[in-house]
């Protein structure tokens, strides 16, 4: 019953009716300590369901439920080290090792998601942390969520296995379950993706197909004019992707009363933005859109006031700037010129293998290059490229096949 204290302290009620495994989730994380990279409400960094929506819109979640994979691509993403097996592909011997393993450590935990049918419970498919084994009696607690409901039980090893072991109909797949524990590192500390809307689904397409794409069937010279394929054509909608990023350094950094940890944080903040702000790229990048006529005087401040006379417009309810493009176009984006350097580092080294001019290619793979980066810096871009690689997984639909972190 080790595990067991932990989870009790951070138990909670699922707070809406498909909401299950949002609430399983959000408690493990909470009891593994794990840093959300942001504030919930007031001072407290804590999970809450609502932060969970980075691999589905949590208005698709509140109507249709969430898939095993889809869990699994939120523990991912929040920054946790997740194991994850369906009941094909384990057995009840492993399972019961895995009970055990969690239930004797509170460094990690299970989820499982099973249907409520076997144990002759009200409703179908549930997720809920397993908290605690009974060896004598080979029985596994569920600390159920949805505890207006059922309360915390008890139930044979045995029929919790069948319960796993069924097809939800969601997917034609067998349900499963999940190790979760605290990673070797933080998450990012700065950049983040968020899919408040299914705007999402678009921008990872374009991010990972149609830039690769871009720069390979068009004639590209220069990393100016690089930099120009990719923001010309933007989605209109990409400021959705970004802009959550945006509003958790506003809100984070500007404070009254940081405590000792906040002050830490914050210095570490500073210094990735510098290391940042140090690279190659970032100076290109800057150039490159200081010549369009983008001004980033203060970070993430979405554009000048619509009064004011310039090249540039601003739609105050999407906070994209349209900027002069090299010839008569325009080039939509959003601002902070870093967040744009850390993107362009985070996408995959291959994005550029389509350029054809063999010596602008090898000048693109060294300013993209992980190994001139700082330590923190390369942890936060293989953070964002994780993310990238989870969201395409759920783009494809791909996030059910496999359950494994991305490489």
């Amino acid at each position: 019953m080790e595990g067991f204290f932990r989870l009790i302290s951070y138990f909670q009620t699922q707070s809406e009716p498909a909401y299950c495994g949002l609430a399983s989730l959000s408690m493990v994380l909470n009891s593994l300590s794990i840093d959300p990279g942001r504030k919930w409400k007031g001072p407290w960094r804590w999970f809450d369901e609502s932060m969970l929506e980075c691999c589905e819109p949590l208005e698709v979640v509140k109507d249709k439920g969430i898939t095993f994979g889809k869990v699994v691509c939120l523990a991912h993403s929040s920054g946790a080290k997740v194991e994850a097996f369906r009941t094909n592909q384990s057995t009840i011997d492993d399972f019961r090792k895995y009970v055990l393993k969690c239930s004797t450590s509170d460094n990690c935990h299970m989820i499982s998601t099973y249907h409520r049918g076997v144990f002759q419970q009200t409703g179908t498919g549930h997720f809920s942390p397993i908290g605690g084994y009974n060896a004598e009696r080979d029985m596994a607690l569920i600390l159920d969520v949805a505890r207006f409901k059922y309360p915390p039980h008890w139930v044979p090893l045995k029929l919790l296995w069948d319960a796993m072991d069924s097809i939800d109909q969601s997917t034609g797949r067998r349900r499963g379950f999940m190790l979760i524990s605290r990673p070797h590192r933080e998450p990012g500390l700065l950049y983040t993706l968020s899919c408040k809307d299914e705007s999402w689904i678009g921008i990872a397409k374009y991010l990972k197909e149609d830039v690769p794409r871009l720069v390979s069937s068009q004639h590209v010279d220069t990393i100016e004019r690089i930099l120009y394929v990719v923001f010309k054509s933007l989605p209109s909608n990409f400021n959705q992707f970004i802009r959550w990023m945006a509003e958790i350094r506003r809100t984070e950094d500007v404070n009254q009363n940081l405590s000792s940890e906040e002050k830490s944080r914050l210095n570490l903040k500073q210094e990735l933005l510098k290391q940042v702000q140090e690279t190659e790229l970032f100076k290109h990048v800057d150039k490159f859109l200081f010549s369009v006529g983008y001004e980033d005087n203060l970070p993430y401040v979405a554009a000048k006031a619509s009064s004011q006379e310039s090249d540039e417009s601003c739609c105050r309810e999407t906070c994209v700037k349209c900027i002069k493009g090299l010839g008569d176009e325009n080039v939509t984006c959003p601002s902070g010129n870093d967040v744009f350097t850390a993107l362009l580092l985070a996408l995959p080294p291959q994005t550029w293998s389509g350029i054809k001019d063999q010596s602008l290619l090898q000048e693109m793979k060294q300013l993209i290059s992980m190994v001139s980066l700082p330590t923190l810096l390369q942890q936060e871009v293989l953070h964002l490229r994780r993310q990238l690689e989870l969201l395409k997984r759920c783009q494809e639909n791909k996030e059910d096949e496999d359950l494994s972190a991305p490489a």
